[in-house]
């Protein structure tokens, strides 16, 4: 299993608005999910008899422990009653990981719950730092030209 952050919120609007501000934020859709009773998300692809064994499965893949399988009980409940709706994220190395919790537990989620964050694909899959990457792409341009022919040959007649 991968590592996760999963945020419970009491409220679906508030799972929904931090979805959208997590993605805003520069998390892929793909590593970012919402799960509630309203909307279920990848819990909805689980075949099951009901809403709450989609739930169950689904958190039963998220926390596959032993000492979690209580946890991903009470989360299935809650989330098929309504009375809680989560956000699962992906996050790909350390920058990510701080991120997310910055995010999640300053929107007012009521827990956040870790999983496995020591197995993490891409330490580095966020930026180090702020700036543009397209500058390590740009070629340089001593002379001034207007033109990527003209910086590419700049001996070349034109």
């Amino acid at each position: 299993m991968s590592a996760v952050l999963v945020a419970v919120f009491n409220r679906f609007t508030d799972a929904e608005r931090v979805r959208t501000l997590l993605v805003s934020d520069g998390f892929p859709t793909d590593r970012v999910e919402l799960t509630a009773r309203l909307e279920r998300g990848r819990a909805g692809l689980h075949p099951a008899a009901s809403s709450r064994e989609q739930f169950l499965q689904y958190f039963r893949n998220l926390f596959r422990r032993e000492d979690e399988r209580a946890f991903a009980e009470a989360l299935a409940g809650r989330v098929d009653e309504g009375a809680a709706a989560t956000i699962t994220v992906h996050p790909r190395g350390g920058i990510e990981t701080a991120r997310a919790a910055q995010i999640l537990e300053g929107e007012g989620a009521q827990e956040v719950v870790a999983h496995d964050l020591s197995n993490q694909g891409f330490e580095h899959a966020a930026a180090r730092s702020e700036g543009s990457w397209l500058s390590h792409f740009a070629l340089d341009n001593p002379g001034g030209a207007d033109c990527i022919y003209c910086r590419l040959f700049p001996g070349h007649p034109h």
